[in-house]
């Protein structure tokens, strides 16, 4: 079995290198904290992917729409051709979330907090790929994506004066939709807002929002990548992600901007939670999660707060070390998923597909979304899976079953 060979930025701005457990060569990614794919590198076997150029939207700022530095928020743009020329699909960024003044300053310095420090083109890949052989449904569509660069999944409003930050995330998305619609986004037959990460959960968030752009003759879906984070409860019996996103939501004034409905009974922090927004979306909502989520596994099931001897570091780092006890642990988070989604999966217009994989954001790399060696749920790979779904050619409610019993997966193992 072949490896590709992946480098991780880890949030303390620690390094290691990843590769991800393949049956082909694969492109080379560069990840994130959230292991979002933010730029790639060839393999020689694989044709170069299409790169697309920042675009800044410089109406922005008279609209209060800017990134925590105060500079103006950007996305990506290619444009549809043929029978996708009035279809659009909108990529929302991933990329962690700051929760302190302290994490929200240092993110500043970096293009998740400042469009100074955005890549200028980033590769259209997955399934903002324009080859038909990489993305058999979505390939001539106006695809879009929109970057991140506020810390609060697009959500936040509220600003800290003394330490020179802006929390507009509600408003960069305000702002790039009105701009997409001025491209040709409000002649749109079917819609697709996507996103992946911190992104997969705004596509959640934003769902409602997104179809209300459209007239009820557009055909309008949403579908969040690895956005289903759990309020799980970490291995020291603590509440890692609890504790981080309820600073999201307090600093960043996050609670604006929540459902009401969910407000009605639960408190801001609990309605940033996907398992208790995805009954209030009236949208149809595809949930594209592994069951291991790679980043959740790290970062809140067993982050060094968490486990500060390292007892599950060998077992982090790859999930063939974990002991029988580790396994089981991993095994109850899966239960939870499944319990979370139980009444989302009952729902006509839902769609799932959760895999037992160790990985995180399945939609954006090629090798995960449409290739030779995909990984697949009742022999469909994902893209055709939500493709399937998006058209109504199919019911989706794919399942897994539990680890050890997919070897279809793609696994991230860091190193």
């Amino acid at each position: 079995m072949r490896r590709m060979n992946i480098i991780l930025i880890i949030i303390t701005v620690t390094f290691s290198s990843v590769r991800s457990q393949t049956q082909n060569l694969s492109p080379r990614y560069i990840l994130e904290n959230d292991n979002d794919v933010v730029s790639v590198s060839s393999s020689p076997l694989l044709p170069q992917p299409l790169m697309i150029p920042l675009t800044l939207i410089h109406g922005a700022v008279s609209k209060g729409a800017v990134c925590l530095d105060g500079t103006l928020p950007g996305y990506h743009f290619h444009p549809g051709s043929g029978s996708g020329a009035n279809s659009w699909l909108i990529q929302l960024e991933g990329g962690g979330w700051s929760n302190t003044i302290r994490s929200c300053v240092f993110r500043k310095t970096t293009r998740r907090g400042s469009s100074k420090y955005m890549e200028k083109q980033l590769p259209f890949t997955g399934i903002l790929s324009n080859k038909a052989e990489q993305n058999p449904d979505f390939f001539n569509w106006n695809r879009v994506k929109v970057r991140y660069c506020d810390g609060a999944s697009f959500s936040g409003d509220s600003q800290n004066e003394a330490a020179q930050l802006q929390f507009r995330g509600q408003k960069i998305w305000l702002a790039a939709m009105e701009e997409l619609m001025s491209r040709g986004m409000k002649n749109a037959n079917q819609a697709l807002l996507s996103g992946c990460s911190a992104g997969g959960l705004a596509s959640i968030l934003h769902c409602d929002e997104f179809q209300s752009l459209f007239p009820k003759s557009t055909k309008v879906k949403c579908l969040s990548d690895a956005g289903f984070f759990l309020d799980a409860t970490d291995v020291s019996g603590g509440h890692t992600l609890r504790n981080l996103f309820g600073g999201v939501v307090n600093l960043q004034e996050v609670q604006k901007n929540l459902p009401k409905s969910c407000l009605s009974h639960l408190d801001p922090t609990s309605c940033f939670f996907p398992q208790n927004l995805i009954d209030h979306v009236q949208t149809p909502l595809f949930l594209l999660n592994a069951a291991y989520d790679a980043w959740q596994f790290q970062e809140s099931l067993a982050p060094h707060s968490a486990d500060p001897h390292g007892s599950w570091n060998n077992c982090k780092s790859n999930h063939a070390n974990c002991n029988s006890s580790q396994i089981q642990i991993l095994q109850n988070f899966r239960n939870q998923m499944l319990n979370d989604i139980k009444g989302f999966s009952t729902t006509s217009q839902s769609g799932l597909f959760i895999n037992s994989c160790f990985a995180h954001c399945q939609s954006e790399r090629q090798d995960t979304w449409f290739a030779d060696d995909s990984p697949l749920l009742n022999n469909l790979p994902i893209a055709v899976a939500i493709g399937n779904w998006f058209f109504d050619r199919q019911v989706v409610k794919a399942i897994d079953c539990a680890y050890p019993c997919d070897n279809t997966c793609h696994n991230l193992v860091f190193k």
